[in-house]
């Protein structure tokens, strides 16, 4: 054999071992994304970033969460919980876009040794005790209030495709956090703020970012609803995730 073929023939192994080496890593970090979504959105609002992570041999669960009048924060807690154990899910990467930032926090520490992350979509875990409707100005309370009709908070022009009514019970209620919700891994994906001020936010300890201290934060700019404008990527950055859960934070 002379050396040019024995350089061509080691090449090809050299070749053939990364690919086998990428082919067991995407193995390895195939992942289950639970996909909540935020306030008069279902499952259906997940469906473009749903179908690439797919593609690419994840396992996704977007939720239609209850929205019936009366439905509170605790139920819709409580239909994400059900999903996890009806389903036997493990080492979910449990992902809450804009309110489900409320639900995904609740529920994961109740069912923490099922969730390997939890990843904010321009959203966060709010201070315990306060609720999605503390967190708009007086002014934009009274307007929600004055807009309620049989429980019900109106779908805004821009989501009458998408929406439905969303029961007002549930973003009145605050959120609750289980001594398990603190040992799991964060990322916040934030596409209305740069990602520098979400940084310098967390590191002051601004009351909507304190409990992100050590969390990763993603850059996706763009609008609010980047399953709708920013699918594709929004799919990349989740499919980027660390997957596993690590020993210790």
């Amino acid at each position: 054999m002379s050396d040019e073929t024995a350089c061509l023939t080691q090449r090809s192994r050299n070749n053939r071992g990364q690919e086998l080496s990428a082919i067991g890593a995407s193995v390895v970090r195939m992942t289950t994304f639970v996909l909540v979504p935020g306030m008069w959105l279902g499952a259906s609002a997940w469906r473009d970033v749903v179908s690439p992570l797919t593609a690419l041999g994840h396992s996704a669960y977007p939720l239609d969460l209850s929205l019936e009048p009366g439905t509170d924060l605790d139920a819709h807690v409580a239909e994400v919980v059900a999903v996890l154990e009806k389903d036997d899910l493990r080492d979910v990467v449990l992902v809450g876009h804009s309110y489900g930032g409320m639900v995904v926090s609740t529920a994961a520490g109740q069912v923490a040794d099922r969730v390997a992350r939890v990843v904010y979509l321009d959203s966060g875990p709010l201070p315990d005790g306060m609720s999605q409707f503390d967190t708009t100005s007086p002014e934009e309370q009274e307007q929600t209030r004055a807009s309620v009709v049989d429980g019900l908070v109106p779908v805004p022009e821009h989501l009458q495709a998408e929406g439905r009514p969303h029961p007002f019970a549930s973003v009145t209620q605050g959120v609750h956090y289980t001594p398990e919700y603190a040992t799991l891994p964060q990322t916040l994906i934030t596409c209305s703020f740069p990602a520098d001020q979400v940084r310098g936010m967390i590191a002051a300890g601004h009351p909507y970012f304190a409990k992100l201290q050590g969390a990763d934060v993603v850059d996706l700019p763009g609008d609010h609803w980047p399953m709708f404008s920013r699918p594709g990527e929004l799919a990349e950055v989740l499919a980027a995730l660390p997957s596993g859960r690590p020993s210790s934070r």
